[in-house]
């Protein structure tokens, strides 16, 4: 018995001593694989954006007989394009200056309506027991897979007739005036938005410790104390996640803001003065190489300043604990 059991330890360090090194080396092997897949993708992904970058400091007659490559045998630089596209002689040449406060307008309420009413949803599903949440909730999830493009229609004819119930008007018409027309704007992202908001924000709250729901009723916390001093601080990373999503989303939008806001100089936003920059035979590439820079400033400061939360954010609700 005393001299099998160095016999039997040697063996086991034999056999696992192997076993120990390719897993290491595989683990290596793995780690080095995903960083230089990483590497390629973000060469990939980032090229292109950098020769619209250069292009967009070109001549136009350069941008439209040569490569943005050809830059670094004959670089000519100048900065017209952006002259023309901040400051345009005429409308149609530019001065996306003036509907930077148009896109704002569109984009900054189409976030914080969504927000605050996905937040509250998302509480009531997953905190307050009532008869059918759970197929209320199944029910919020299917809207998802609705194409925005099927409800364009119906949400013409919600604005343009009202709606109308056994003949009688429950809402009115809107009026298709420029003032009103940023409201028709919100209430459609509004409503596309929150399907998948409350799906995220629900995840995220419905892990939330149970016990520490019940010391707060206990201590006599009603549903909105609870909401305001408890989860709202802790969902700001889901917060912050569909904000950067959701803003992102509205600001390069084309199609609901050219329905809804139409394409006059008071409702227009950055996305449709960038299509009429284009020409009508899109053969006006030196603007929107200037203009598509122009219109990324803002996103790239919203990203930048959530980021922290980003990541954080798309991991709600994924695992427990």
């Amino acid at each position: 018995m005393t001299t099998a059991t160095p016999t039997i330890a040697a063996g086991t360090q034999q056999t696992d001593g192997p076993k120990s090194v390719a897993g290491r080396v595989r683990k290596r092997l793995n780690s080095r694989t995903a960083t230089l897949v990483s590497i390629i993708i973000a060469l990939v992904w980032t090229v292109p954006t950098f020769g619209l970058f250069i292009s967009s400091f070109r001549p136009e007659d350069q941008i439209k007989t040569t490569g943005w490559w050809t830059f670094f045998t004959n670089p000519q630089f100048t900065m017209e394009n952006y002259q023309e596209v901040l400051f345009g002689r005429s409308s149609s040449s530019g001065q996306l200056a003036s509907y930077f406060i148009n896109s704002l307008a569109i984009t900054i309420p189409s976030v914080l309506f969504p927000l605050a009413f996905a937040a509250l949803a998302a509480y009531a599903l997953a905190w307050i027991n009532f008869r059918g949440r759970d197929w209320l909730y199944i029910a919020i999830f299917a809207l998802q897979i609705v194409p925005l493009q099927m409800a364009l229609v119906p949400l013409l004819k919600f604005f343009s007739t009202g709606v109308t119930v056994a003949g009688v008007q429950v809402l009115p018409a809107w009026d298709l005036v420029d003032e009103q027309k940023f409201a028709q704007v919100w209430f459609a992202h509004t409503c596309f938005a929150l399907p998948f908001a409350v799906f995220l924000l629900h995840n995220f709250i419905s892990q939330l410790p149970g016990d520490l729901m019940e010391a707060a009723r206990v201590d006599g916390a009603s549903h909105p104390k609870i909401f305001r001093t408890i989860v709202l601080p802790l969902i700001t990373p889901a917060l912050a996640a569909f904000g950067i999503f959701q803003f992102l989303w509205v600001w390069n939008d084309l199609l609901v803001a050219l329905i809804f806001a139409g394409g006059g100089d008071e409702t227009a936003p950055l996305t449709v003065r960038l299509a009429e920059m284009a020409g009508t035979r899109g053969n006006e590439w030196q603007r929107l190489t200037a203009g598509a820079f122009v219109s990324i400033v803002v996103p790239l400061i919203v990203f930048l300043s959530l980021q922290r939360f980003f990541v954080r954010g798309l991991l709600a609700g994924s695992v427990k604990g």
